[in-house]
């Protein structure tokens, strides 16, 4: 980065991304350039930052989907707001467990969880540096100072007593009942961190034993058989109304099971009559509380096979499905098997089909909101809106009560201890967060309930999510102290990618409706997802990851950011190299035509009359501000992606293009073409580039801020680009007339070069003649002939006016 001396202005021949990205974020942190005003009148505008988990680092999709949402917080910041933009990081989930275990070669189970717990944080603390490191080097104007990790103290203040505010409200309940389990990750998931993936498998026909008679029992799951607590059939299906009230035998195992009627039953599936097994699956669970039937758990919660399986006990899943089905053919109990593709509903971290084991586990009730959530829904503002329907049918979807709890080591704990002879619950007092009950003691001597004094406290920890769905009071309650902390909720602007709407979103506007009764945001912006060059996922396994570290290493951080900005929002994006290259080709173009443009203007004193403007010169300012118009606009609703488009366009047709080839001939020739002409084009220059730098910077913040550095930082008194005003649209500057000169100029020049490059001549060549025909007057041609005349080199140069009704605009003939 160059800083300037007004004597004597120094143009750097070539632009150095690596050297200039490194200068100017330890000038933008020094400065405080970013930097939260806690004192300020300003307008807030304030962002809720999604905190990534750190569990590696930084990939693709995150250098995407942040990039876009830092395009936001720039441009506001530039329209005069109080940006409150923090960053966090999520250190508390199974991510950041998987990865100490991978990187410190343990197992969490076969450790003292005080132990591991160290382990994780001193572990984070060694990590964390580096992994937000990735995140200031692709530009993001977060304020660093303003920051939590999901697993501080403070944090875990603010999750606990959100779980002790909602049990007082009756919003919270632990029960023991079946519960979604991964045997993978030995803990209960909840509804949202699952997802359907497609298997193949078979429909297995099995002979049960009802009456004396075989009945044919078609199922997926012959494992469950030792589960086995009744046979159901639709209550209008006439081929199995006589066994009502008989009980049919369970094959291989010989024990008796009721057949029961019950309209869940589908007559159209498999044979019609289906085993009901605790619990297969959520119908499962409906028959077994409906009926009051047995509970009968064939799996553990390590996904093995219980003692009720008899030989089979100890096997896993998938090897006891196998076995079973040999020994149901061996015994003449298997009739067939169908081949089918099912959905599974698997945890979406592992990959593991998700079973249903009877365990105790904390729920937050919320199934009975169902239409108060659509209508939550329906008072944010979606960007894009079509994003909203992913929201609804989440909730329209919803079968389960929240689980929070989760059997892991490491997490926020539970603030609760339970009586050991009644299992009254013990919360924690509000002014003692945070606790952690394996090493605090409770706050009561004796249980209120039963007057026992021994306790027991609660091993589970509190689910990620419960805490992460908090980072609208995560973040604004580290200002608490602060005058400034009561405007900051709700806040302005939840920013994130569209996988975790059910996850992230949701649960946050649960959870603000639940405490204060109000959604956490006004606007919500959902991104895409990053893809590899043929519109797939990118992954590991595939071999197709880009590594967004080495992109910024080849190329430049403005690069990668410039692709980000090629895509609406909402939509995914292919990642093309090539479109870096193409990025890295309007960064060298900028910064040569901010060179030229200053080396032009040091002796520029920024005074001039505006009504000498050339015509030529009010063509492109008009051309300008209309531009101006319409990347605030596209900005406004949060179409960044327009404005990249329009600017650019606007950045290498009519200014690179056009425009500085028909000016520099008044800027190198002061003395042919007069003092004002020069002026003119001076203050011409000087305003559309400040003002193309100044459009460009939220996508691209280092090579604006570079070049805004070596002239411009001066000459408008301001610290930083990324400080200094949005270019503001002035309607007084829209000449219609002078657009239309402007065109003709622009069709001569294009025609002109088009003709001797036909030609295969230079395009010094001078054009012996040429006739050009418009709608322009002939007072209004006279106007731009000498700037047509010098910018094509035409020794001669003759106009015909068209008829105002003609059906052409521009005719033209060029002699060479």
């Amino acid at each position: 980065m160059v800083i300037i001396n007004m004597a004597k202005i120094e143009l750097p021949k070539q632009y150095k991304p690596k050297e200039s990205e490194e200068q100017l974020l330890e000038f933008w942190e020094k400065e405080g350039i970013y930097a939260f005003d806690t004192e300020s009148d300003k307008k807030i505008y304030s962002i809720d930052t999604p905190p990534p988990t750190i569990s590696g680092k930084m990939h693709i999709g995150h250098a995407f989907s942040y990039a876009q949402q830092d395009f936001i917080a720039r441009f506001k910041r530039m329209k005069g707001f109080n940006v409150f933009y923090p960053f966090g990081t999520d250190d508390n989930g199974l991510p950041t467990d998987r990865l100490v275990e991978k990187t410190k070669n343990v197992k969490s189970g076969d450790m003292e969880r005080k132990e591991y717990v160290k382990l994780v944080l001193k572990t984070l603390e060694e990590l964390r540096p580096k992994f937000i490191a990735d995140w200031k080097k692709i530009g993001m104007s977060c304020d660093f100072n303003i920051y939590y990790t999901t697993i501080d103290e403070h944090c875990q203040k603010i999750s606990q007593k959100s779980f002790i505010e909602l049990y007082k409200e009756g919003r919270e309940y632990r029960k023991d009942a079946p519960t979604m389990w991964c045997p993978e990750c030995k803990t209960g998931v909840s509804q949202v961190e699952c997802e359907d993936k497609m298997f193949d498998s078979f429909f297995n026909d099995i002979i049960f034993r009802i009456d004396g008679k075989d009945v044919i029992i078609a199922t997926t799951r012959p494992e469950l058989l030792p589960a086995c607590v009744a046979v159901f059939y639709h209550p209008d299906d006439k081929r199995y109304q006589k066994y009502e009230g008989k009980t049919a035998k369970v094959p291989l195992f010989d024990f008796e099971v009721p057949v029961l009627p019950d309209e869940r039953a589908d007559p159209e599936k498999g044979s019609g009559i289906v085993m009901c097994c605790t619990f297969g699956d959520q119908t499962d669970m409906e028959w077994q509380k409906a009926h009051n039937l047995p509970i009968k758990l064939a799996l553990s919660h390590e996904g093995k096979m219980t003692e009720i399986a008899g030989r089979y006990s100890g096997m896993g899943i998938q090897t006891a499905r196998k076995m079973i089905i040999e020994d149901l053919k061996d015994n003449r109990l298997l009739i067939s098997q169908t081949p089918i593709k099912h959905a599974i509903n698997v945890h979406e971290r592992c990959g593991t089909e998700i079973e249903f084991i009877k365990s105790k586990q904390w729920f937050i009730k919320y199934l009975d909101l169902k239409e108060d959530m659509i209508k939550w829904g329906a008072e944010l503002n979606w960007y894009p809106k079509h994003m909203k329907h992913r929201y609804d049918n989440w909730v329209k979807g919803l079968q389960w009560d929240w689980l929070i709890s989760r059997q892991r080591h490491y997490g926020i704990p539970f603030p609760v201890w339970y009586c050991k002879k009644c299992d009254e619950v013990i919360l924690a007092k509000e002014e003692d967060l945070p606790v952690d009950p394996l090493e605090d003691k409770p706050p009561v001597d004796k249980c209120p309930k039963c007057g026992c004094a021994e306790f027991k406290p609660e091993k589970d920890i509190i689910d990620t999510w419960a805490t992460s769905s908090l980072t609208p009071q995560l973040c604004t309650q580290l200002l608490k102290n602060k005058p400034i902390y009561k405007k900051l909720f709700p806040m302005d602007l939840r920013p994130q990618a569209h996988d975790i709407i059910t996850f992230w979103l949701f649960n946050t506007v649960v959870k603000s409706r639940l405490h204060y009764d109000k959604n956490p945001w006004k606007d919500v912006v959902i991104s895409g997802h990053a893809q590899d060059p043929h519109g797939k996922k990118m992954s590991k396994s595939k071999g197709n990851v880009v590594d967004p570290r080495e992109m910024i290493e080849k190329y430049n951080a403005d690069a990668l950011r410039f692709w980000a900005a090629g895509t609406k929002l909402g939509d995914d994006l292919p990642f093309m190299e090539k479109d870096l290259v193409t990025a890295n080709k309007t960064i060298t173009k900028l910064w040569n035509a901010s060179k030229f443009a200053i080396m032009h203007l040091e002796d520029y004193d920024g005074k001039f009359d505006t009504s000498k403007l050339e015509v030529i010169d009010r063509w492109i300012l008009s051309r300008m501000h209309k531009l101006i118009k319409s990347c605030t606009e596209s900005f406004e609703v949060y179409e960044f992606s327009k404005t990249k488009a329009e600017a650019e366009k606007f950045f290498w047709q009519d200014f690179c293009d056009n425009y500085m080839e028909i000016a520099k001939h008044r800027l190198y020739n002061p003395d042919t073409y007069g003092v004002d002409a020069r002026k003119s084009a001076q203050y011409t220059l000087y305003t559309v580039v400040l003002n193309i730098l100044k459009l460009f910077a939220p996508i691209m913040p280092y090579i604006t801020e570079a070049t805004y550095q070596i002239y411009f930082a001066e000459k408008e008194g301001i610290k930083s680009i990324h400080n200094s005003s949005w270019p503001e649209y002035d309607k007084k500057v829209i000449d219609e007339k002078a657009e239309a000169a402007g065109e003709l100029v622009v069709y001569a020049v294009t025609n002109a070069r088009r003709a001797k490059s036909d030609k295969n001549v230079s395009l010094k060549t001078p054009i012996v003649n040429m006739v050009l025909k418009s709608k322009l007057s002939n007072d209004e041609f006279k106007a731009v002939e000498r700037d047509i005349a010098v910018t094509t080199i035409a020794e001669i140069l003759r106009y015909e006016q068209l008829d105002k009704d003609s059906k052409i605009d521009y005719e033209h003939e060029i002699e060479l």
